[in-house]
């Protein structure tokens, strides 16, 4: 079932480009651990020529730019992209999984939303056009006010790797919408699809520059974007500690930036729920994507008087899933992105024991798996609030549970944590319910759910989970600079000099 990795370089002005440097880098198969190709890996004097090519893209000379074509001229290439992801799904999804190790069928249910996404900024794009010139109401008739919305300009996006292309939509499709330019970073652990993305945009015939695709290292293709002075803005999306990085190379040029970064979401479970419907949906908000979301809902906070029952139940489940490599037919769980992710989430599992938690379930390699970066769904019990475990995110199939005895301890229990991404609630009881979505100090809260996410709901945290919202029109408005234009009408002169008063 499997498919070669196409050998791809950098995508720069609409053409593809070998790195100057001429460095790639291997392409791992996480379930195998074999090397199955490789991608370019870009340096600063690569990111330099692609912000040159979105530059001009965005404005030339004598017109035809994309910053002051229609949005229905936009949206034109948007979902023709669309329809290009949508006929090569199948071929792209086994790319996903191959490349990131995620279940098959959850990478093909990504490239339908990254189909989707596109479908909807097509849309937004094209109410641009009625939407550019706002009025707005002012106190006094001499005057009249309306407000411009325009595109920011050449855009940085850095992207991660647990939904390599899905993450990468989610900038692309928007920022493209606005009608700025953009630079593409992906993860270098998962980057075969944002290539294939690429080949997609020229098949479609994508002005050149518009999108332009940079492979490689972190700190030499992806930081160079944060202090190029010819980028007007980051958008990222990874750890909490690249995001500050991140963050501070862009306010030496005083340059906006938007964070989605991580979390250790909770999920509440009351005494009234459904133990089945419950348990079902505890086990995929932690353990969706192979545990790897930054909105994993991976403190699970049960109430005493079920606690016992709920974790027997967890257990059977846990039993039940297939772990296997992802082109599997049935496989839920695959392996964690690399080596390094496997050896960090092995380290939090570890540190827990020693610190005097109980691993309930898993916490090691599937005895039938002796290759690849396979860890079972784990399930981590006697935590206190102090441990490791409980405070910081893992990035893997972990789970970590505590009891509650009443709302209020629930309430404090959920709050206490640095991130601020998500949190879930499952209860019978709807006014409980409400009362805990107002009381969560987040940015998404699900009810008796976890983990849904749709293109035209907003989506990112508080805290140390960042800020800014993805998706949505608050996604749009990530890329686009507000312009007040006000003019003066009366017929009569200001008068300034005779009475200061009007000023």
């Amino acid at each position: 079932m499997s498919i070669p990795i196409p050998s791809r370089q950098l995508f720069i002005d609409g053409q593809w480009r070998e790195p100057v440097n001429g460095k790639r880098l291997p392409i791992i198969n996480p379930a195998t651990e074999e090397t199955i190709g490789d991608i370019p890996a870009a340096s600063a004097e690569d990111a330099n020529i692609a912000v040159e090519a979105a530059r001009k893209a965005l404005i030339r000379n004598g017109g035809k730019d994309w910053a002051s074509a229609t949005g229905a001229h936009r949206a034109k290439y948007l979902r023709a992209i669309a329809a290009k992801i949508t006929e090569r799904k199948s071929e792209i999804s086994k790319l996903e999984a191959i490349d990131s190790g995620k279940p098959l069928e959850e990478a093909a249910w990504d490239i339908d939303d990254v189909a989707g996404c596109f479908e909807y900024y097509a849309d937004i794009a094209e109410g641009l056009d009625s939407k550019q010139k706002t009025p707005v109401s002012l106190p006094m008739e001499t005057f009249k006010c309306h407000v411009l919305k325009e595109p920011i300009g050449v855009v940085g996006l850095i992207t991660p790797w647990n939904y390599p292309l899905l993450m990468a939509t989610w900038k692309v499709a928007p920022a493209l919408a606005a009608g700025c330019t953009a630079i593409l970073k992906p993860s270098e652990l998962a980057s075969v699809t944002c290539l294939e993305l690429a080949d997609v945009c020229m098949e479609v015939g994508l002005p050149p520059g518009v999108l332009n695709i940079l492979t490689g290292l972190g700190p030499e293709a992806g930081a160079p974007l944060a202090s190029h002075p010819h980028v007007d803005k980051i958008a990222f999306t990874g750890s909490s500690a690249t995001g500050s990085k991140i963050m501070t190379a862009a306010a030496q040029l005083v340059k906006p930036v938007t964070l989605e970064l991580g979390g250790k979401s909770p999920i509440v479970v009351f005494e009234d729920v459904d133990l089945d419907k419950a348990a079902e949906w505890t086990l995929f908000g932690c353990f969706w994507t192979n545990g790897q979301i930054c909105s994993a809902t991976s403190r699970l906070l049960v109430h005493e008087s079920i606690a016992e029952a709920f974790l027997e139940k967890l257990v059977k489940w846990c039993e039940k899933i297939k772990i296997s490599d992802p082109l599997e037919d049935g496989c839920r769980i695959g392996p964690v992105v690399s080596g390094g992710q496997y050896e960090k989430v092995m380290k939090f599992i570890s540190t827990a024991k020693e610190e005097g938690a109980t691993v309930l379930h898993g916490g090691s390699r599937p005895q039938h798996l002796n290759k690849g970066f396979f860890i079972q769904p784990t399930i981590i019990t006697n935590v206190n609030t102090s441990m490791q475990i409980w405070r910081e995110e893992v990035f893997g199939p972990v789970l970590c549970v505590k009891t509650f005895a009443n709302e209020e301890e629930a309430i404090e229990l959920a709050n206490d944590t640095h991130y601020g991404l998500g949190a879930a609630v499952l209860s019978q009881d709807l006014e409980r319910c409400e009362r805990m979505t107002k009381a969560f100090q987040v940015g998404i809260v699900w009810v008796n759910c976890s983990q849904p996410c749709f293109s035209q709901a907003p989506w990112g945290g508080r805290k140390r989970s960042g800020f800014g919202r993805e998706l949505g029109e608050w996604g749009l408005d990530n890329y686009l600079n507000v312009k007040q234009v006000t003019q003066y009408v009366s017929n009569d002169p200001w008068g300034w000099y005779e009475s200061p008063s009007k000023v």
